[in-house]
């Protein structure tokens, strides 16, 4: 082969930069940064030398031939140019790979069916016998990459993706790649023979040990590919076989022993059977003297460095924690992540942390600021590597200074709460009030509600500005929640905390879990179902209890009841006390989940009858039918949400933007004397000045705040509008 050949050597986005430095480590100095790899010029050796040593490579082409077709007539012509049975055997074996970027060809596989006819038919001009294809582990891969129309044919000389290794015996399920690995662990900082190297290095959630195993490979100079059995070279007429056995014989001769490095390897799991999965790719990888592996969750790791602190160094901490792809899963990692950031916080001092995840709402919760940034692509998933400095640890001043600075923080907090549950818990014992707020955000850097329903407490997290500090807001959090049961003469077991953030669409209303944890709580005489755990909201807004009985006062002291219309009716609680008063009622909500809701509220108050429709709708597209009908109501409840896209609606809801159209639509279904009652909880909302002007409006918003909401009079704004 000639010298000055061309290659690619192909990784994931975002660690470009860093496949050319180590290609140029290697004494590749023509490498090049592209899209997603790296090309270079050189010997095949060289080439070599990059399948054998690149940690962070995926695969390496030797470009054969590059062309230009429009159509898979030029591609077969195209790949005929090449002189095929200098790279193949007439018995051998082939398999033919395909990308394609805005090209007039489109289909990769058809691409690929005639770039193999072109190869085969080649050798029947040729010969009597022809390669055969073997998709599994062919002789020789060719890969054809065509982007705007442009045409490269390669050998693969990887065969297989460089990221295995050759010691992976049993995996987990979505392990991290090797190759992905070692960029994290590049990029975090652990490079081998350098003097600022931390000393030991820690996976608390250590998997298949993927990390543990690429660490102490590069801490050794273990070539990443020296267990490997199989490239894409090695039944390849084109191969070196003299220069890929110097290369391997100077490979196995540069491996450190153990006693050369000065490296602790530590990981930890909470699943037993990872642990066995990653100590059998461990054995596999011949690294089991030097890896140290633990049965332990997170908070058990933690509690046995902070126990073994004395003899144990300072390195680095790396780990790739769960992500969370459902909305429950990241509700309860909201807590594993609050945990990493304290316990590293408050007993790694002087460590250094790469945490890497895909999550921009989870890393809110370690409160920690990170020092650095990258983006990386684990598969097609866009992920985060943070890296945090942890400071040295408190001086017995400083550590004092500390304590003193909480226990005045959470008398503050604690004296405040014992002032509202002295005044509120009376208030709603003498009403037979079950369900009330306790504390709602009253000190601006406790941004959190707490609400009293029966026996239990729940406990909402609001964001907090962003003029402070995530950590200060999470820390301020803890210590409002710890205080709790305290002030209310609660089971800390019966205290529910959710994190509420600025919701899309409909998702406040969200499945949260699977604990299925509903009860009833009684409310002037009615008993309602509500659910703390599995949703954002409760099934219940505590906030109308005096706009629910102002509806019940105004539907039994009419003269002439009429007909009830509650649209957006959530749990249908407004409708449940319309029906006690006399009304018929019709409930609109398009979620299948909240009508069956509503439906136990009917039939725990003994109400259900043919009297009371709940209907599963889009409440806008249900108006214009119900219009179309010339149905009619006395009364009309309109509670909807700030802002909805949801799938089931037609279109985007803006309630500042649409609720004249709304209401207008709505009052085309008044009877005679009726009136509409509107409210929502958007805080800056202006109700529209047309309507102020075509129609009698009463704001109704200060009687309508019951006295547990007296220090948030915004929570809502409500209206009576009459034609």
């Amino acid at each position: 082969m000639k010298e000055n050949n061309t290659f690619f050597a192909t990784c994931s986005k975002g660690f470009e930069d860093l496949l050319v430095k180590e290609l140029n480590d290697l004494e590749i100095n023509t490498a090049k940064q592209e899209y997603s790899g790296v090309s270079f010029t050189g010997s095949l050796e060289q080439a070599y030398q990059a399948c054998l040593w690149s940690r962070l490579a995926s695969r390496v082409f030797l470009k054969l031939s590059s062309f230009e077709a429009a159509t898979d007539d030029d591609l077969y012509k195209g790949v005929q140019t090449i002189n095929w049975p200098q790279h193949i055997g007439m018995d051998g074996t082939l398999a033919v790979n395909c990308t394609i970027n805005r090209s007039e060809i489109t289909n990769s596989h058809y691409a690929s069916l005639r770039t193999k006819d072109a190869i085969v038919d080649q050798f029947k001009e040729l010969y009597e016998t022809r390669p055969s294809v073997d998709r599994e582990q062919p002789d020789v891969r060719i890969n054809v990459h065509i982007d705007h129309d442009q045409v490269d044919i390669s050998i693969d000389l990887s065969g297989e993706p460089l990221h295995k290794r050759g010691y992976r015996l049993s995996s987990v399920q979505a392990p991290l790649k090797e190759n992905l690995a070692a960029a994290i662990l590049i990029r975090s900082g652990w490079l081998s023979g350098k003097a600022d190297q931390p000393s030991d290095l820690l996976d608390p959630m250590c998997g298949s040990a993927t990390f543990l195993i690429e660490a102490a490979m590069m801490s050794l100079n273990i070539a990443p590919g020296l267990k490997r059995k199989f490239y894409g070279f090695l039944n390849w007429k084109g191969h070196d076989a003299e220069s890929w056995k110097k290369l391997i014989n100077k490979a196995k001769k540069s491996v450190k022993v153990f006693s050369d490095i000065d490296n602790k390897f530590t990981g930890f799991d909470a699943d037993k059977y990872v642990i066995a999965s990653a100590r059998q790719n461990i054995h596999a990888a011949g690294l089991q003297d030097l890896i140290t592996l633990e049965h332990k969750d997170f908070s058990e790791s933690c509690a046995f460095m902070v126990e073994n602190a004395g003899s144990i160094r300072a390195g680095m901490v790396v780990v790739n924690p769960p992500y969370g792809e459902r909305l429950g899963e990241k509700q309860e990692l909201t807590h594993l992540y609050a945990e990493m950031g304290a316990c590293w916080r408050d007993h790694f001092p002087d460590w250094k942390i790469a945490l890497f995840t895909a999550n921009d709402d989870l890393i809110k919760h370690i409160g920690l600021r990170a020092h650095r940034t990258n983006s990386f692509f684990n598969g097609a998933i866009k992920c985060k590597l943070l890296q945090y400095q942890i400071r040295p640890a408190l001086s017995e001043e400083k550590k004092q200074e500390k304590t003193e600075k909480y226990k005045e923080q959470r008398a503050s907090i604690l004296n405040r709460l014992k002032k509202n549950y002295k005044h509120i818990g009376r208030w709603a014992r003498k009403n037979n009030i079950q369900a009330y707020r306790v504390y709602s955000a009253d000190l601006p850097e406790y941004a959190a509600a707490i609400d009293v329903y029966g026996s239990w407490v729940h406990v909402q997290e609001f964001q907090a500005p962003s003029s402070i500090d995530v950590n200060k807001a999470r820390q301020r959090f803890e210590l409002l929640v710890d205080v709790i049961p305290e002030v209310l003469g609660i089971d800390k077991n019966k205290l529910i905390v959710k994190t509420r953030r600025q919701q899309k669409g409909l998702s406040q209303y969200e499945k949260q879990g699977s604990a299925h944890h509903e009860f009833t709580v009684e409310e002037n005489g009615f008993k309602l179902h509500v659910n703390l755990n599995d949703y954002l909201d409760t099934g219940l807004f505590i906030d109308h209890r005096d706009t629910r009985q102002y509806v019940f006062d105004k539907i039994k002291n009419s003269q002439s009841v009429g007909k009830f219309l509650n649209l957006f009716s959530y749990t249908s609680v407004f409708s449940i006390y319309a029906a006690a008063a006399g009304a018929e009622t019709t409930s609109v909500d398009m979620s299948n989940t909240y009508i069956k809701w509503s439906e136990r509220n009917f039939v725990s108050n003994n109400l259900l009858s043919d009297k009371h429709q709940l209907i599963k709708a889009d409440c806008l597209q249900w108006l214009v039918i119900a219009n179309r009908n010339k149905e009619k109501y006395k009364w009309i409840f309109i509670d909807p949400p700030t802002f909805s896209n949801s799938k089931s609606m037609e279109d985007l809801f803006d309630v500042q933007k649409d609720h004249v159209s709304l209401i207008e639509q709505a009052i085309n279904l008044l009877d005679i004397g009726g009136e509409i009652i509107f409210s929502n909880n958007f805080k800056k909302f202006k109700l529209d000045k047309i309507l102020m002007e075509k129609y009698q409006v009463e704001n109704i918003t200060a009687s309508t705040i019951p006295e547990d909401f007296k220090r948030s009079p915004k929570v809502h704004h409500c209206f009576i509008i009459k034609p």
